[in-house]
């Protein structure tokens, strides 16, 4: 119903879809050089008003698909740019040799897609990091819903407090790791962990968290030698390689990632 050049349609859905999609695309362009999720230019497409009162939106391996919420809990899943970057994020996670969707690989995949997510809507913004409310899917509750988003990076665990939805389980360090077999062993729920230390980087190097925290990030995604099954340590491990790499073994990026695994529990015997 519309494609590169036409004008807007009208229909909330599919114009915000829009330029969500061409937002996200920029976001990768012009912070990490990447054309599309595919790297090489792919086209992006979406589907919106997908089923009855859908109460979703995800990444199928080839398009995004929308729902338009319940409006009892949800409101139409096209109104965050966050959730619509995050489900972008997991195809380039997808296409960069991906993280297995179970367990601490899982959680980290979720947790990837979660800062791509916070980081396009930041570059769209203009934001710092200082400055960032690092919510993801803010916006998308209804009003009779007590919460301010989906998740919070900067505080995991404080996203929501409803009597319907319950409270927000994620924990922000290792001590309070969820072990359950449910939610392919907690992936929306661990990924807390891994999200905050990613926030800590980000506030520790300050400016625009896209331009070093964000690029130690996706180079260590991106990079090739990520095992499909790392856990969290096994990913700071890699991030500080990469850190380290990109800007010395010595210098304050690759300080701030030592210091941001080690402070949620994951690196100096925390886990």
């Amino acid at each position: 119903v519309r494609g590169d050049d036409d004008p807007a349609t009208g229909d909330a859905a599919v114009d915000e879809a829009f330029d969500g999609l061409g937002e996200t695309f920029d976001f990768f362009w012009d912070a990490v050089a990447r054309a599309s999720i595919d790297g090489v230019g792919g086209t992006l497409a979406a589907t919106v008003h997908y089923g009855e009162k859908y109460d979703n939106a995800f990444w199928n391996g080839e398009r995004m698909v929308f729902g338009d919420g319940d409006g009892e809990v949800f409101t139409g899943f096209t109104d965050s740019i966050s959730v619509i970057a995050h489900e972008l994020g997991h195809g380039v996670v997808e296409h960069s040799g991906g993280l297995e969707y179970s367990g601490q690989s899982g959680a980290l995949n979720e947790s990837v897609a979660d800062v791509f997510g916070a980081l396009t809507e930041q570059h769209v913004r203009g934001q710092t990091a200082a400055g960032a409310s690092w919510l993801i899917g803010a916006g998308i509750f209804t009003p009779a819903v007590q919460g301010v988003a989906l998740r919070s990076m900067k505080a995991p665990g404080t996203a929501y407090d409803d009597d319907v939805l319950g409270r927000d389980p994620q924990p922000a360090h290792m001590r309070d790791y969820v072990e359950t077999t449910e939610d392919n062993g907690g992936v929306h729920i661990n990924s807390g962990i891994p999200n905050k230390a990613f926030h800590l980087v980000a506030v520790a190097l300050g400016g625009h968290a896209w331009e070093r925290a964000g690029r130690i990030w996706y180079l260590t995604v991106t990079g090739g030698s990520l095992p499909h099954t790392a856990d969290f340590a096994r990913f700071a491990e890699a991030t500080a390689q990469v850190a380290a790499a990109e800007y010395g073994e010595d210098s304050e990026e690759a300080a701030a990632v030592r210091t941001a695994w080690s402070a949620v529990g994951v690196t100096n015997g925390g886990a």
